[in-house]
């Protein structure tokens, strides 16, 4: 095997970014047991140099079983095959590994990066997962544009502008965000709507926005806003605050009591940030605070995110697949993943010292190019931060105990109820939504154990039932989704994350949608999935007197007060929120389309070019041959395209 060194870990491309160099190896197995994966790693290992990389043991399936890293990748993979030194754990995963995938790095650093990345890709369920599928959100003060604009961002930070965060959730963003648009009046519309006003919109009139788009605001006076909005992000609002409160009063004395009820108001925003901090983070500056507590073989780890002092809200995270993990490691393996997407801070704090950590603080300032400290608080304001952090972590591990055990209560007589032979792990539920049958959307949620699986939401557009036929609706739902299933596990193999078959399905409707179901599941030669009906009961309307349809035709209902009806009705109105989502996405892009978007090899420019030319797509449509060619941006081969669309049947 060539050992080729890795490229740099900032290139976005994702895994590819380290040009690795893979091997696969392949061992020939018929039985899951210790001597067939000890033959293949053994296999893998005589190929193997003392170089820094990645490794991944896979199953006879080819999913992915382990990922880790190794300064050595020889020395560490060999260790696998001392079956007496593995824990039970290790064993179990020895005894499924058929083959092995190896990627070299230049350093153990970028392998730690890589481990992270791969660890997020594929879930191995013998790795410690972070289980949160949702990107943090970020402020986003964009500065291309000559009155920068303030907004939500996630996901890449490919926009040019100053990026603040993360913060905890989207609510605390549009909270903060709202309070930022009262304090320094920043646009949050689009360039497009900016280009397009000639009088102020509702936000100018509510006084959350200067309304530079007419002039109300020249570039001097909003790029002072600007410069105050940074000031006050980066940690430097005592400074903002202080000059609002002297522009106030000197307006005061000049008896201009309408700017000064105006700097009133923003002082108001600006109280309102800071006070609605639940954590004491002043002193501080940029950090984050990690802290964890263990109880009964489970882990909560608390995070508090602090930007300039500011704390911009928190998260507890419940890891999975601990078991057996010393939690230094557990903890540890959370940051590299956590820090996978977010931007690590300059400074992290934490409850306990990792393992390798002086390769994790090599690892993330590769990563965010600037130094990154981690340490154990001992002492001061970070101390009693840490201390409340910890607190935060064990109650938020108490109410996740208390949960679960009420939840766990609740499926299992969910399970009796519906008379189903286990509780499931994968339930998946399905609604339709349309107006008179238009823009009709079907649409699957799933949930598990654990809660809504947001990241295996479906959406189906409705392509051959007819019009306000509910019915038929959900047989092409049924049909596109399970003959899916069939075709990619039809032994139905996989289990719980990586699961493709449900343990229930749950319907939104009646008898004549269980029919629908049952008969389309039939065709396709599927008789054990269980299905049951969900619809209101005689009193339409009425919460609490659900019906549930069986598929051999009988009716079940539950008390009003029942746990059970209350969980099952959160999986329908869940699904129902879904489809409603789904359905008004694809109404307001009908809405908003375009007759040129019809044109093949016509896209948005060029559309944007021949409206601006002609005005309307009307225009476009009834014009020569050589008008099209005038427009700009138009060559004589678009336009002819333009033309013999609109006229080849002419």
């Amino acid at each position: 095997m060539a050992n080729t060194p890795a490229g740099s870990p900032h290139d976005p491309r994702g895994a590819e970014r380290f040009n690795e160099e893979k091997a696969t190896y392949t061992v020939a197995s018929a039985q899951p047991d210790l001597e067939a994966g000890v033959a293949a790693i053994r296999e893998t290992v005589r190929a193997l140099k003392p170089v820094p990389g990645v490794y991944r043991m896979l199953d006879t399936r080819g999913d992915v079983l382990y990922v880790g890293k190794a300064r050595a990748l020889k020395n560490r993979v060999a260790n696998y095959t001392q079956i007496a030194n593995l824990s039970n754990r290790l064993q179990r995963m020895v005894s499924q590994t058929r083959r092995m995938e190896i990627v070299t790095t230049n350093s153990e650093a970028e392998a730690l990066l890589l481990e992270a990345q791969f660890i997020k890709r594929f879930r191995p369920p013998f790795n410690v997962l972070l289980r949160d599928d949702k990107s943090f959100p970020l402020i986003l003060l964009r500065t291309e544009h000559d009155f920068p604009r303030i907004m939500k961002h996630r996901g890449a930070r490919k926009a040019k502008g100053n990026y603040y965060g993360p913060f905890a959730s989207a609510g605390s963003v549009n909270t903060t965000i709202n309070a930022l648009q009262k304090l320094f009046l920043l646009r949050s519309c689009t360039d497009s709507f900016f280009s397009r006003r000639d009088r102020p919109c509702l936000l100018y009139q509510i006084k959350r926005c200067s309304a530079p788009c007419v002039d109300r605001i020249d570039k001097e006076g909003y790029a002072e806003l600007t410069r105050q909005a940074k000031d006050f992000l980066g940690g430097k609002s005592g400074a903002v605050q202080a000059d609002l409160e002297k522009q106030m009063a000197k307006a005061a004395e000049e008896l201009d009591f309408e700017t000064a009820a105006i700097l009133r108001d923003r002082l108001r925003a600006a109280t309102f940030i800071q006070g609605s901090q639940a954590v004491n983070a002043s002193g501080v500056g940029d950090a984050d605070v990690f802290a964890m507590a263990s109880k009964g073989g489970h882990i909560a780890i608390q995070a508090f995110f602090i930007r300039g002092g500011q704390n911009w809200g928190h998260r507890a995270f419940f890891p999975s697949h601990t078991k057996g993990v010393e939690e230094e490691q557990v903890l540890a393996t959370v940051l590299a993943q956590f820090y996978e997407e977010v931007p690590p801070p300059r400074t992290i704090l934490v409850d306990r010292a990792l393992p390798d950590q002086a390769l994790i603080e090599e690892a993330f300032a590769a990563s965010a190019e600037h130094k990154v400290g981690i340490s154990v608080p001992q002492r001061g304001e970070r101390r009693k931060l840490m201390q409340q952090a910890q607190r935060n972590a064990v109650e938020a591990l108490d109410r996740r105990l208390a949960e679960s055990g009420t939840k766990a209560k609740t499926l299992r007589e969910m399970a009796e109820f519906l008379e189903l032979p286990d509780i499931p792990q994968r339930i998946e539920v399905y609604d339709n939504s349309h107006i008179q049958g238009a823009k009709a959307v079907g649409a699957m949620v799933v949930a598990g154990p654990e809660g809504f699986l947001k990241n295996q939401y479906r959406k189906f557009n409705i392509k051959s039932a007819q019009t306000n036929d509910d019915f038929g609706m959900m047989r092409e739902v049924m049909h596109r989704r399970f003959s899916r299933a069939m075709k990619d596990d039809p032994d139905r193999e996989t289990s719980g994350e990586k699961a493709v078959w449900p343990d229930l399905v749950l319907i939104d409707g009646g008898k004549g949608q269980m029919s629908s179901v049952r008969d389309t599941l039939a065709e396709l030669g599927i008789e054990d999935v269980p299905l049951i009906a969900i619809a209101k009961g005689p009193h339409h309307g009425r919460e609490g007197r659900e019906v549930f349809h069986f598929p051999d035709g009988r009716e079940k209902m539950l008390p009003t007060n029942s746990p059970v009806l209350f969980y099952l009705q959160t999986l329908r109105d869940e699904v129902h929120r879904f489809a409603i989502g789904a359905h008004r996405a694809k109404r307001s892009r009908a809405i908003t389309a375009s007759p040129l978007d019809e044109i093949p090899g016509i896209g948005p420019a060029r559309k944007r070019a021949l409206l601006l030319h002609f005005g309307t797509a009307s225009k476009v449509r009834a014009a020569a041959l050589e008008d099209l060619q005038r427009a700009p941006g138009v060559s004589e081969a678009v336009a002819r395209t333009i033309y013999d669309f609109y006229h080849a049947s002419g």
